[in-house]
This record gives structure tokens, sequence and C-alpha cells, in this order.
């Protein structure tokens, strides 16, 4: 069997297993089953639930640093959604099959191909080189990286670099982390009937004000900076006046300072609303540092090389992934994508099988090439 269908294969397995935000667990015990049918050393599943396992090449000098590869387990889809998978020309179908069932199965396409092809610098004694393929959790939604977060802290500025690998990005080298933060904003009234007590305030009457104060802001085309209330929940009946609604709000921006600023209107906006018989509250329940790596550092050139070996023309980008966590403590780090797709986050998500031999190959070329640096 080709790499590629053999790596398709192993994404359509790990897809079937519902892994939502905080839910990752029998997704991660799959995973971790599968690293030690591999045979790879050191696997463990870390405090958090993020699955990692070791592979070494080895030469006969001093260690080099390590190379972290990883790839989130979560989706955005909760547990009960259905899972079916259909296979239409060069697409598979299904919630979460790029995003990032893909992903994931990458890891091993990677490992099947450095095994065929060992990285040959370190082969001929100058030295040897931990690659640590990680499994983890947190990545989407309010899980706010935590899986990430303790990949760093236990590997810190003692590695070759962070490869965060995603299903659907192929061509796309992010060096650049979108910086994130979000608020769980709450307004609460005494609330009342909606006939005898009108008049008086209603939580969702409120709340809706200060929506349209808040995408009433000017936002920047540059640095990119965006606004989502994504989710509004409350009340209690059609003839009751609410008493309590809330929304949930995520801000972004290429630079901290433009978040930093957006961060400031919108807090001044909601202290603005608050009055005498309406309390509002805002509660952070998500924050991703930005950061970013130099288009000139090494490992940006080297990804950009692989992308032009496969005949695609590479494009530097940014975004929010887990690589804004050593992008923002200043590591060196980037993420690549495996093929391209389309539906993300929603359940017609597909991707396309065709190019992702390519972006094996790419991966490949990468992780092998890096002793060279």
């Amino acid at each position: 069997m080709r790499l590629a269908e053999r790596v398709i294969e192993f994404a359509i397995q790990i897809q079937q297993i519902p892994a939502p935000t905080f839910g990752e667990g029998r997704r991660a015990e799959f995973v971790r089953g599968l690293f030690e049918k591999e045979g790879l050393s050191d696997v463990s599943v870390d405090e958090v639930g993020n699955v990692m396992g070791r592979f070494q090449v080895v030469g006969r000098r001093s260690q080099v640093k390590p190379l972290i590869v990883s790839a989130h387990l979560d989706t955005v889809f909760p547990g009960e959604t259905d899972l079916q998978v259909r296979r239409e020309g060069d697409k598979v179908f299904g919630p979460g099959i790029g995003d990032n069932s893909l992903g994931v199965a990458a890891l091993f396409g990677l490992l099947w191909g450095l095994r065929t092809s060992p990285p040959a610098p370190l082969l001929k004694g100058e030295g040897s080189r931990d690659i640590w393929f990680v499994a983890n959790v947190g990545e989407e939604g309010l899980g706010d990286l935590r899986g990430m977060k303790a990949v760093v802290d236990r590997f810190g500025a003692e590695v070759t670099g962070y490869l965060v690998l995603e299903g659907m990005a192929l061509g796309s080298v992010y060096h650049r982390g979108t910086g994130v933060k979000r608020y769980r904003i709450t307004a609460k009234t005494a609330g009342g009937h909606s006939w005898s007590d009108y008049g008086k305030p209603s939580a969702i009457h409120e709340l809706s004000k200060l929506v349209v104060e808040l995408t009433s802001l000017k936002l920047p085309e540059t640095p990119r900076t965006t606004m989502n209330v994504g989710k509004i929940s409350g009340g209690t009946s059609i003839n009751v006046i609410a008493s309590e609604a809330s929304l949930e709000l995520d801000l972004r921006s290429e630079e901290q300072e433009s978040l930093a600023e957006l961060i400031s209107k919108v807090e001044k906006k909601i202290g603005e609303a608050s009055q005498a018989d309406v309390a509002f509250e805002a509660e952070v329940i998500g924050a991703r540092p930005a950061g970013e790596i130099s288009k000139d550092h090494p490992l940006i050139q080297l990804a950009q090389e692989c992308i032009r070996e496969q005949g695609l023309e590479p494009a530097l980008t940014s975004g929010s992934t887990d690589a804004n966590i050593p992008f923002s403590k200043g590591h060196p780090a980037l993420v690549l994508g495996i093929t391209s797709g389309g539906g993300a986050h929603t359940v017609n998500e597909f991707i396309n099988t065709k190019p992702i031999e390519k972006g094996l190959e790419q991966l490949i070329s990468f992780v092998r090439s890096i002793p060279n640096l």
C-alpha cells in the first residue's frame, strides 16, 4: 500500500473516535497503543493527556537537540456528532477528517518515511537526535492550548524546533502566531414578567445592545484584527424578562499591541454598559499569546525549499495554532500542512487525497534535511 493511502486509512480510523476538547481520552489511548506498536521509546501519557513517544536516529558522536513533532488530537465537534465518512472521487468527507485526524495520522506517515530513508547526515557520525512524536490535547475551542503549554514546559528552549502538523494547510508555512483573547460576558438584571413588569431591563436586550456597541468598533486591516461573538445564551421563557444572559467573545490580532488596544476598547464598552439595574461581568476564558519566528530563520527557509521541491509555491502566513506557545517564548517553531481541503469545523469537512503524497514527501524531506542546518 502506498504511503499516502496508508496515512488516509489511519486518518479515517482516528477520525472515527470522538475527541471533543477535554474529551480526547479514547483517541489518546488509541494513539498511545499505535506508538507502542511502532516501537517508539518512552511512550507515555502526561498529566494533561498528551501522548508522547521517542524515535532516535543514532550516530557516533554527541547528542544534538531533539525535534518535537506534534499534532493535536481534539476536534470542535461534540462527542455525539455523527462521524460517518464517505469517499467521493479524490475527496474524503467527515467531521474532523482534516482538522486534525490527518495531522495525527501524518505523525505515523513521517515515522514510516524516516525508517525507509533515515536522515543520512546523522548516520555518518554527526551525532544522534531524538525525534519526539506528540499527539496533544486542548488545541481547539476553550482548550486554550493547554496541551502544547505542557509540551513546551517539558522541553523548553533545548530543542531544534517545534514542528506542528495541521491536516489542511499544504503549501503554507506558519511562522507567526495570531494573538487571541476570549471572554464570557454576562448581563444580570432583576428580570420579571413580560407584561406586568414591562419596562424593566432584560439581560438579553442589554446584552444585545452591547453586541451592537462592540461590533461598531473599527478594527485595523493591518495588522489583521478580528472580533466574533460566537455564542449567546440566556433567558427562561418567551414571556419572561431575562434576568441573565451571556455571550462568548473572540478577539484576535496578528500583533500583540493591536490586540491589547482592542481589549482595552472592549473592556471600556463593557464598563459603560453597566447601570444601576444592569450588571455586567467579564470572565477571561482563553488567551493565546502572539509571537513569531523570522521568515529568514533556517527552519522557515528549509520549509519553503521542501514545498518547492513538490512543485508548489510556499506561502508565509500566520494563524492561531499550537505553535503560538513556542513562538511567544522565542523558541523556533513552525506549522506545516499535509493536504488541501475545505469545510473545516463543519460536518461537511473534507480533504483532497491527491496532494497528500506531496504533503508527506515535503514533511519527510524537511525532517531529513534538518541535520544539515
